[in-house]
């Protein structure tokens, strides 16, 4: 297998620009911060609804993607896909998640679960859980992950009983959750994937972003890529695209916002938009609003970013990205925790043979349902069969190949 240089611990670990040990008294409550989102969420659920950029996943007569679809992506960076994940699928997606948060770890750097059993997750190399103090906001106005998160949102303060620490995010959904495995298998988001960055596309990494009831933690406005910005052939899809798996409803209270149109520009002028608006609640941002099963196609360039979760409701989404061949072949670039990485052929086969072993992994559970043909990989079908080998040989810290550009 192809070798990477190791992940850096200071990226994953707890944010500290909010010590959850000391909360401000004179600081707005969860409630007053819920309150004062009503009206914003309302305007911006009903711009987005206005945009036609949702619906089930259809095929023209052909068997490609209907051009409808991949026209309302490219004008507004994303497209929901609704009623994706049938209720037998998204209960089995729901039991596990809450069975991995049931054995995380009691808090940062913990070796047991808050029952003092051995912690789910410690036997891969990378830390699979980050925590954050509830409702704060741990990466805007700092310099971590390249500094590309300039403003800080909002941090209400939370009620008494919260926990010191919350559960942000899950790393390596494919490898802690076999049911994750089995939807990064599924025939239709897969022949997306290929009508969106060609049917050479490659994978970049997978991630839980997990948003408590009047705990979920913000995440600053940003873009995701990092890499392609000044390249002579940037397009609107330099940066590939990420899935987001809803679980819950997506709400505008609890899900991600995002600016319509951003991708298509080079240059974005965050901390401008926020001065223009009066505060961190951008008056052209819409929520991605989508109920239980939907699936949300969102381009890595869009400007986006999500609240604390002050309201009542659980929002738990399952990110899997993937991006062209040609933009991440052969690339040396710098990570966001400042070291060196390079994707030749080896390293990028070895990585997408994840997206082989996963769509085995469906057939066997869903036998009924369409199987993607992934082309790059159709030489090594016979030996990227899901197994209980396999999860030792292939799928074990498969997460430390991860693609990032």
């Amino acid at each position: 297998m192809a070798t990477v240089p190791p992940f850096q611990a200071s990226v994953f670990e707890p944010s500290t620009e909010r010590d959850p040990d000391k909360r401000g008294a004179g600081e707005m409550s969860a409630k007053a911060h819920a309150e004062q989102m009503q009206a914003y969420a309302q305007a911006g659920k009903e711009r987005a609804l206005a945009l036609g950029n949702r619906g089930p996943i259809r095929f023209d007569a052909n068997g490609a993607i209907d051009a409808a679809i991949l026209d309302a992506y490219w004008e507004h960076g994303f497209y929901v896909f609704e009623n994706v994940i049938d209720d037998v699928e998204l209960a089995e997606l729901r039991a596990e998640v809450d069975a991995v948060l049931a054995r995380a770890p009691a808090g940062p750097g913990a070796e047991h679960d808050l029952n003092g059993k051995p912690a789910v997750g410690r036997e891969f190399t990378r830390d699979s859980f980050l925590f954050a103090a509830p409702l704060s906001d741990p990466l805007g106005g700092t310099s971590r992950y390249k500094g590309r998160h300039p403003v800080k949102m909002f941090e209400p303060e939370p009620m008494t009983d919260a926990p010191k620490y919350t559960i942000e995010r899950i790393h390596g959904n494919l490898q802690i959750m076999d049911s994750a495995l089995r939807l990064y298998g599924h025939h239709g988001l897969l022949s997306v994937s290929a009508a969106v960055n060609g049917a050479d596309f490659v994978p970049y990494n997978e991630v839980s972003f997990v948003k408590e009831p009047r705990l979920g933690v913000s995440v600053a406005w940003h873009r995701d890529g990092t890499t392609h910005w000044d390249a002579d052939d940037w397009d609107a899809g330099a940066h590939g695209f990420n899935f987001m798996a809803q679980l819950y409803p997506s709400t505008a209270e609890n899900g991600v916002w995002v600016i319509p149109g951003t991708h298509k520009q080079r240059v974005a002028d965050i901390p401008g938009l926020v001065s223009a608006s009066g505060s961190e609640r951008i008056n052209t941002a819409v929520p991605m609003i989508c109920d239980a099963g939907s699936v949300v196609m969102s381009n890595r360039q869009l400007v986006h970013g999500s609240f604390a979760n002050t309201s009542p409701d659980r929002r738990i989404t399952l990110n899997m990205g993937f991006f062209p061949r040609k933009r991440v072949l052969n690339q040396t670039i710098t990570r966001l925790d400042g070291q060196p990485d390079s994707f030749d052929e080896a390293r990028v086969r070895a990585r997408s043979r994840i997206i082989k072993l996963a769509i085995n992994a469906r057939h066997q559970r869903f036998p009924e349902a369409p199987v993607y043909e992934y082309g790059p990989l159709a030489d090594e079908a016979d030996s990227l069969v899901w197994s209980e080998e396999t999860r030792r040989t292939i799928l074990h810290d498969y997460n430390l190949l991860d693609m990032y550009i």
